[in-house]
Order: structure tokens, then sequence, then C-alpha cells
């Protein structure tokens, strides 16, 4: 990594495409993403150079203004800022890097929207997690299937600023000792991580729950049934029980930015120790655990 040490590695954009000193303000302080959460985020994966998966986010992030209530994105304007701040890391950085689209609904009785870029450093954690896994635990929540079609106002399945809870449940689980949450329903059906999507391998089949129990729509886990359809590997998304995550081949946390970190330790027993059932890691071009 090319860089002085001690300086943050991080790159701005403005949503007039300027590269801004990311030590400068940015935000008003009644903008309404900083008041309420209110807004939409994508963080993406640079990796080599490139983006990861550019197309999905951006997809996701224009179907989500709507449930928001935001006003829709142009899309073009929103690839153009990302690749003046890819471009910027790519001049100025070596390594991977975490980047960010923010958008919100603006200062408080505006009516402007607040749309910026952020390029940062890969915290240093997500290389030891893809090599060496994780512990992790279920964590409760109010949450019944079918809720989201009920209840859209709850934002279910969007990619939404208003994170304080999952924050919450990341510090809870590492006050606990272990690195990771696997948010479960009212039912015992399995939802989603705080961050990241939930894959199991049972029986040669690649699984992950509904996405219409308000389950976001992972880009990661797209991804990688993506690939497995075309080598023909079986996948399924429906009812994920807790109980089959204990029995399963393999369970796997995907995101953006970590891409896959096998869980091989859950609510304090170890899951079976099987490697390479599936290559979900391979797949997705992360090293193998060690």
């Amino acid at each position: 990594m090319r860089d002085i040490v001690g300086v943050m590695l991080h790159v701005l954009v403005s949503d007039a495409g300027q590269v801004l000193d990311p030590n400068v303000p940015l935000l008003h302080a009644d903008d309404l993403g900083v008041l309420h959460g209110d807004g939409l985020f994508e963080t993406m994966l640079m990796r080599d150079g490139l983006v990861r998966n550019l197309e999905r986010h951006i997809d996701r992030l224009a179907t989500s203004t709507a449930p928001a209530g935001l006003p829709p994105i142009d899309i073009a304007h929103v690839a153009e800022l990302i690749e003046i701040a890819a471009t910027e890391w790519r001049r100025r950085f070596d390594g991977e890097g975490a980047l960010r689209v923010v958008y919100t609904r603006g200062r408080e009785g505006g009516d402007r929207p607040t749309l910026y870029v952020t390029v940062s450093a890969v915290p240093s954690r997500v290389a030891e997690v893809r090599r060496d896994g994780i512990r992790a635990v279920t964590l409760p929540t109010a949450y019944r299937p079918g809720l989201a079609a009920e209840a859209p106002w709850l934002l279910a399945g969007v990619k939404s600023l208003s994170y304080a809870a999952n924050v919450a449940a990341l510090r809870h689980v590492q006050g606990l000792g272990v690195d990771d949450a696997i948010f479960v329903a009212d039912d015992g059906s399995v939802l989603e991580g705080p961050r990241s999507s939930v894959v199991a391998v049972i029986e040669g089949v690649l699984v992950t729950p509904l996405r219409d129990d308000g389950i976001l729509p992972g880009t990661t886990q797209a991804e990688l049934f993506a690939h497995a359809r075309t080598r023909g590997i079986p996948v399924d998304e429906r009812r994920l029980h807790v109980d089959e995550l204990f029995s399963a081949a393999e369970v796997w946390l995907l995101s953006s930015i970590t891409v896959a970190a096998r869980v091989h330790r859950l609510n304090g027993q170890d899951l079976p120790n099987q490697r390479k059932v599936i290559g979900v890691a391979a797949m997705l071009g992360v090293p193998p655990m060690s």
C-alpha cells in the first residue's frame, strides 16, 4: 500500500464529480441522512483496480429509491462518480478498497438530495476472517415471515442508512467474544447477518433464505448463485431454519467487502469441518481457510 504512515487512505468525490479533501466537511448539520438515517448506501469492493459487482450494486440502489421515497437516481451519473473515485484510488493507492455510494434526502426543508462517493482502505479484519472463518451467534428479532409485504414502511430488503441496530448487534456479539451474528425471525427461520447474506450447503445444494421474508437482496449471494448455475451446482431460495445450519456441510456469510467468511462455530458449537464440498470461496475468488 503506497501512502504515508498515519494518513487515512480515503477518496471523496462530490455529486459534481469533484475529488475533494476527505478531511474537509462535506455534509450540512441538518442533512436528513445524518438526522434520521433517511437515505441509502451501497458498499462495493475494489480489487485489482476493478469494482466488483458494479451493475448489481447500482441496480439495487436504483430499485431501492422508490420504497425509500427518494427521487430516482441517474444511473449513468452514479456510474460516472464511481469511476472518478475508482480512478483516483488506483492513482494514489494499491490494494483493495471499500467504495461507498451515499444517497440521502438532503437538507431538512430542502429539495435537493445529497450524493457522494468515498473509497477507503479495507479493514484488516477482512483478511483474517476470509482466511480463518468466523464464530457467530444467532440473535432473535421481532420479525415474522411475511411482515415485509404487510409493512413496506419498515424498508425490509432496502440498504438504508438506518443502520444503528445492525451496528449495535455487531457490538453486542463482539462483547460476547465472537465475530458476527445471524438474525433469526420469531419462528426460528434464518434471516441474514447485520452486514451479510447467509448461504448454507445442504445435501449438495446452495441454500439461502427467502428474499420475500425481508431479506436484503445480496449482491455477493447473487454472484455466487450465478457462478453455481454455470457449473451445474443446484441452488435454492427457501425458508431456512436455524437447526439446519448445525447439520449443513458448510455455512457462509457473504458480503461485498469480506466476500465470503465461513462460519466454523455457531452458538458455541463447532460446525462440520468438511472442506471444499462445493468450493464457495473459490467461486468468489477468496483464498481457502487455513
